[in-house]
């Protein structure tokens, strides 16, 4: 646990940090759950999904974060959230694959169309939850880039996906 939270715990965060850990519980459990954390700036969304990040040690977590000077650039935050994964890219059907491979800049092509990079990016995230729970932490979406804010995945908002083996995120 990182010096901020050891200890004294978050302090007046008891309700969000018990739902947070009744969240890890069911996924731990079989069960796939999204959580959407919405606020003001500075109200602590980030400290809470630090926490979770913490608290998941036994989950594939993945980060990623809306910055505002990428916000022109298609699929940046989709990128990064998913850049850690795609070394399971082969394991997608050819079209899917070719998909996430041209809007992440790896491959030539014409820019794909957002059924394709949704069943795409759905596919990637049900591949690596085989391996275990996947937690897919989203934080500062006022910069998302459209790209990928239209995107399928629950955690297109400041928020907590997590899901499991064998099965899709909601």
């Amino acid at each position: 646990m990182s010096s901020s939270h050891r200890g004294h715990g978050l302090r007046g965060r008891r309700t969000e940090q018990a739902a947070l850990d009744r969240l890890l519980a069911e996924v731990r459990a079989g069960q796939s759950r999204v959580l959407v954390l919405r606020g003001e700036a500075g109200v602590g969304k980030t400290v809470l999904l630090d926490y979770v990040q913490e608290r998941a040690p036994d989950c594939r977590v993945v980060r990623a974060a809306g910055v505002e000077c990428e916000m022109e650039l298609p699929f940046a935050v989709l990128h990064q959230l998913c850049a850690p994964m795609l070394n399971s890219l082969a394991r997608l059907p050819g079209p899917q694959r070719d998909a996430l491979s041209t809007a992440f800049g790896l491959g030539a092509g014409a820019v794909p169309d957002r059924f394709t990079i949704s069943l795409a990016v759905l596919g990637l995230l049900s591949v690596v939850a085989e391996e275990r729970p996947l937690v897919c932490l989203v934080d500062d979406s006022q910069w998302l880039d459209r790209a990928s804010a239209q995107a399928p995945w629950p955690a297109a908002r400041t928020g907590v996906s997590v899901s499991w083996p064998g099965r899709r995120p909601c």
